[in-house]
């Protein structure tokens, strides 16, 4: 209750802190306490050429001084001044820095006990840190920056912290990004500080590495050894992260370099290994020393000697292990495998880390993972000890499987959650570039905080390059889920685009990254194909193409523009996943038509095959462009296959689509194609008729007529209603013409009406085409969605009417989804609710012409019963009708998952009936919260096929 009391002004904050920000802060999402110009009361962190000195006590942490050389290094990169960094030398100046860990650094320690600097509210508290500016901290000083952190990690992230403020992004050695020059620099007065994160655990894991990862380091660093992981733990604690799941295709992270485990402990990172490598030992580990079965039942003595090694290995390291059993190599264990030998497992596990460490158990952070098979254990009622974090997983497509119950005691260990950005396996592998909409991953990340699944977050970032958006995103909302909310996605893109960009074209670029997310969301370039967008009903392949290209366009010319320093960073960041993806969809386009021209006998057809040809070649251009980047440095970065897929795994090489070539006659000869159908005339014995024309959608629909020859043809086109316009009576056809039709509805009789289009070329039998002018009265009154074509669409933000109640709020989540955006219920807690009367609700007003039956469906988001227990439910209703309840997952077989997730939607039909022609009230409900709706389409007999569905019907 106290949650939804204090949820309105805790939005509003959030929005005012977001607007005010956007244009001053260099870290995202948070205010900026630096300033380039001298203001009464700053601290002059460099000035005039002369940068403050950097002073740090000797015995604090290694990593927090090699964090602070970072700074020194981010000073002199912004500046041009490199500070002095002291580590026993006495601090001295008008002006210094001084940077330590609370009861690990004598400089803080020695500011505190004189009272000096008050720690107080972050003192024993998990990486927090102050940055404050304190006058006459001792002898010899007049004022100082002080950075202190209530433990390790939390000096480097102030240290971090800092660094961002000054404009170095977290992104510079990984992206590329521009470090931009200032002359001085000054830091506010106050307390300058991020809280406790919310999130214990906050780490990516680099999986499915080859042949992008694995080729890029073997070729820059002979392999993924320390030399590559240094760049990687800096860049993590740069984004305030500090877990890592280490590379494990063919690596193992403990044993290929003995300088990993070291540094990764001494820079600050919390080490891990992945849900099937129990015990801090790699899958590889096993390959290379172990013997006989992966099998407790049958090796078990062998299996426990290996796994004691590991914990021998991790020593005194901070790690968070791994416990439980999996089959080798990321499999089930053997059909025979049940809940007691897994207690067992686990229970020996427990005692070879007491007997290794010489604590209880309970003292080593520990994890089981509840990846696939693994949950049916628990649910089947296997427990492990309150102190192990249970690990929670989505089903590998960015859909949580399981939460905790909520109400139920709190466990010690807590509850994580393992994400994917990346994934290998069916329905179809997905590595090659991000296609994860930072408003899908906000969604499941909000259950996961509002359900108390806050131990442990880990995302499979695949190769970590191109996931870098949707990586700072995950470790942002991590840390402070409250401070973005739902509707402020934007803002934080925009925010980020600031920071690899500057402000100038931030918002134009985060306009580029979010649709280019969102069209790569509605399905995996990895799945996309010939077949998967409509050629022929609503223009679908047409549109879903040109509107990549047009983003294509946009991205080009703005990469025209931008200074040359920031060209890198823009191509890999924005330009290259547009180009790519724009062009696989012009290829897949591309290919539909020419198999559909060979069908019909077009002369283009062989042109079409050409353009496809140079379009895949193009891909491995694209490809190319992205690897010789900045004198290769990101060479085999775009390795990954994408094109030619026949199974769920990655084909060994790009394979160009099939493409037919026909033999074109000398002789020319016309054909006739329309909208919305595949036939052509005169071949086909079909009557061909136009979709229909209705004024409110002010509709406009195609023929096109097209040469069968070599030749030019010369064609005629007429109509027998005057209120018929073309946007062509003749012309002369080397291969092919497209007519624009349309209605005047100034001239139309009102009502429903009738004309025919007769296309005639001087050989062949001319070509008559009817059509259905639906000219509506003027209603000035008219409210709602209107009919026509048999259906009415509409986006579920676009209701007419809202009903909150009981405590609970619909809210729009924009960009979301496949079209537009997603709406859901808060709070995400509440209890499912009985649909009718005042309970929350929709109302989508619209006016309809047809009567009797018809389906309603819902295009809802693939959600997952996280509950685990009734499923998850929604309700609609015509008017005053009894509310339908409809189970947004009626069939739980594979198949039918493995379809929702490839189409990243469910669509549900309930069935209805209207009685009379006129305005009528949809009503959709509330009944389990999660449920998120996409679209609802009212279906009276012409909806077609298509992947997104029809177009938004006309509304007023």
């Amino acid at each position: 209750m106290i949650c939804m009391k204090l949820r309105a002004p805790l939005f509003l904050l959030t929005v005012i802190l977001l607007a005010w920000c956007s244009s001053t802060a260099y870290a995202v999402g948070e205010p900026a306490y630096i300033s380039f110009k001298s203001k009464p009361g700053y601290f002059g962190l460099t000035v005039a050429g002369k940068p403050a000195p950097l002073y740090i006590s000797a015995d604090d942490y290694p990593g927090v001084i090699r964090a602070l050389k970072d700074l020194q290094s981010d000073i002199t990169s912004v500046t041009g001044t490199k500070p002095g960094l002291f580590t026993r030398d006495m601090p001295s100046g008008k002006q210094v820095v001084l940077v330590g860990t609370i009861g690990k650094s004598l400089l803080i320690d020695g500011l505190i006990k004189n009272h000096k600097l008050n720690v107080s509210d972050i003192t024993g508290k998990w990486e927090n840190f102050i940055l404050q500016t304190i006058q006459n901290p001792m002898p010899g000083v007049s004022s100082a920056l002080v950075i202190a952190g209530s433990d390790k990690r939390g000096t480097i992230f102030g240290i971090y912290d800092l660094s961002a403020q000054i404009g170095v992004s977290p992104w510079y050695w990984w992206a590329d990004v521009p470090i931009k020059k200032e002359a001085d620099l000054y830091v506010a007065p106050g307390r300058h500080t991020q809280g406790t994160p919310a999130v214990k655990y906050r780490g990516i894991f680099i999986n499915d590495e080859a042949p992008a990862f694995s080729g890029w380091t073997k070729e820059k660093f002979g392999g993924v050894n320390h030399l590559a992981y240094e760049k990687v733990f800096e860049l993590i604690l740069r984004l305030k992260g500090n877990y890592l799941w280490p590379a494990m295709w063919g690596n193992a992270f403990n044993d290929d370099d003995k300088a990993d485990p070291v540094l990764a402990d001494e820079y600050g990172v919390v080490m891990g290994t992945s849900h099937h490598e129990p015990m801090d030992r790699a899958q590889q580990e096993w390959k290379r020393y172990g013997t006989g079965p992966w099998d407790y039942e049958k090796n078990a003595d062998v299996l426990k000697a290996f796994w004691k090694k590991g914990i021998e290995n991790m020593g005194s390291k901070e790690t968070l292990v791994t416990i439980g059993m999996r089959g080798d190599g990321d499999m089930a264990m053997t059909e025979g495998s049940n809940v007691a030998l897994l207690e067992k497992i686990v229970h020996d596990q427990r005692q070879i880390i007491a007997d290794v460490t010489g604590k209880d158990a309970s003292k080593t952070p520990q994890m089981w993972a509840l990846y696939k098979e693994v949950q049916d254990y628990y649910d089947k009622g296997m427990r492990v000890p309150d102190d192990v974090t249970l690990l929670l997983c989505d089903d590998n497509w960015g859909n949580i499987r399981k939460l905790p119950k909520l109400g139920e005691p709190k466990r010690t260990g807590g509850y994580g959650i393992y994400y994917h950005f990346d994934y290998v396996g069916g329905p179809r592998n997905y590595k090659w570039l991000n296609t994860n909409p930072i408003s899908k991953t906000w969604e499941q990340m909000h259950l996961a905080h509002e359900y108390g699944a806050n131990q442990v977050w880990i995302v499979n970032v695949g190769d970590l390059k191109p996931m870098e958006f949707p990586i700072s995103f995950f470790l942002d909302y991590a840390w402070n889920p409250d401070k973005i909310p739902a509707n402020g996605l934007q803002k934080y893109t925009e925010q980020w685009a600031a920071q690899q960009f500057g402000e100038q074209y931030a918002k134009q670029i985060a306009g580029i990254l979010s649709k280019y997310t969102m069209y790569n969301g509605r399905r995996k370039p990895e799945l996309l194909n010939q077949n998967t967008y409509s050629l022929t009903n609503y223009r679908e392949f047409e549109i879903v193409a040109k509107d990549y290209n047009d983003l294509d366009d946009e991205a080009e010319q703005l990469y025209q523009k931008i200074p040359a320093q920031y060209k890198d960073a823009y191509f890999e960041l924005v330009l290259h996943p547009v180009k790519a993806c724009a062009n696989l969809n012009q290829l897949y386009y591309t290919v539909a038509k020419n198999r559909l021209y060979a069908q019909q006998g077009r002369a283009a057809t062989n042109q079409l095959a050409d353009e496809a040809e140079k379009l895949f070649a193009n891909d491995a251009k694209i490809s190319a462009e992205y690897n010789h980047l900045n004198g290769g440095k990101w060479n085999h970065m775009m390795d990954q296959t994408h094109i030619g897929y026949t199974i769920w795994q990655q084909p060994t090489a790009d394979t160009m689509p099939r493409v037919k070539r026909i033999n074109v006659s000398e002789r020319e000869a016309m054909g006739v194609a329309i909208e919305g159908s595949t036939a052509a005339w005169p071949m086909s014995q079909q009557m061909p008729i136009l979709p229909q024309f209705n004024s409110a959608q002010q509709s406009k629909h195609y023929i096109e007529v097209f040469n069968r020859g070599v030749q030019p043809l010369v064609y005629t086109a007429k109509t027998d209603q005057s209120w018929v316009e073309l946007s062509s009576k003749t012309g002369t056809v080397k291969l092919q013409e497209n007519l624009t039709v349309s209605i005047n509805w100034a001239k139309a009789p009102k009502g429903t009406s009738t004309a025919n289009i007769t296309i005639a070329d001087q050989n062949g039998p001319p070509v008559t085409i009817a059509l259905f002018a639906s000219n509506m009265p003027e209603l000035p009154d008219l409210k709602g969605f209107v009919e026509a074509d048999g259906y009415i669409a509409m986006e579920a933000a676009h209701y007419t009417h809202v009903v909150n109640s009981n405590g609970i709020i619909w809210e729009n989540i924009p960009g979301y989804g496949r079209t537009l955006s997603g709406i859901t219920t808060f709070p995400v807690t509440v209890k499912s609710q009985t649909p009718g009367g005042n309970s929350p609700h929709l109302q989508y007003q619209v006016n309809v012409t047809d009567t009797g039956k018809f389906k309603i469906e819902a295009y809802i988001s693939p959600t997952i019963d996280f509950t685990n227990t009734h499923g998850l439910h929604y309700a609609v209703s015509v008017d005053d009708e009894q509310p339908q309840i409809v189970d947004i997952t009626p069939d739980n077989s594979e198949k039918a998952w493995g379809k929702s997730v490839a189409d990243n939607i469910k669509i549900l039909i309930s069935s209805h009936h209207i009685s009379k022609p006129g305005v009528h009230t949809i009503n959709y409900w509330m009944v389990d919260p999660a449920v998120v709706l996409q679209r609802l389409v009212l279906d009276f007999g012409g909806v077609q096929p298509s992947y997104l569905g029809p177009p938004e019907s006309y509304r007023q």
